[in-house]
């Protein structure tokens, strides 16, 4: 038997004035994206902006529905819908942020493991790493230089590209 131990690295910032322009801004659109969000039933909002290699951003924010399986994530919302209009895209980045008016958020929410997958099959697709800025309204920002940091047992299966 081997005894492994997984360690991840990630930069804390406690607030965005800390961050690089560019990061900053990703973060401020990530806020924005919150106003698009769907969730009459949680009012938890969920807003991402991903920053392509072409310096367009998208956005996504969480969509609830009634049967509550048929939602989903702002981060998969945003990477299908790159994948459906720009197939070819390469991410630089993403920012993810939350917010709800039933209680403070005191630390950043971080991404399901079904986003976190996802995000994991485009880092992989695109043979690059994803940067990942999860994003405290008024507060901390975590940021992972990978996806594969988050998730290093993501599921991959290579025969099935045949």
């Amino acid at each position: 038997m081997n005894s492994i131990n997984l360690n991840i690295s990630f930069e804390q910032y406690t607030g965005i004035e800390e961050l690089m322009d560019k990061d900053r801004i990703l973060c401020g659109q990530a806020e924005q994206a919150l106003s698009s969000s769907y969730s009459p039933y949680s009012q938890f909002r969920v807003g991402t902006a991903i920053r392509l290699a072409s310096g367009e951003t998208i956005l996504g924010s969480n969509q609830e529905n009634l049967a509550y399986p048929s939602g989903l994530c702002a981060e998969r919302v945003a990477l299908f819908s790159i994948g459906a209009s720009h197939p070819n895209a390469v991410i630089e980045s993403m920012a993810i942020t939350a917010q709800t008016d039933n209680f403070e958020i005191l630390s950043p929410v971080t991404s399901c493991g079904g986003c976190l997958q996802v995000m994991a099959e485009f880092e992989r697709k695109q043979k690059s790493p994803i940067e990942v800025l999860f994003y405290c309204l008024n507060g901390e920002v975590l940021k992972v230089s990978s996806v594969k940091s988050l998730l290093p047992f993501a599921f991959v299966e290579d025969r099935l590209e045949r």
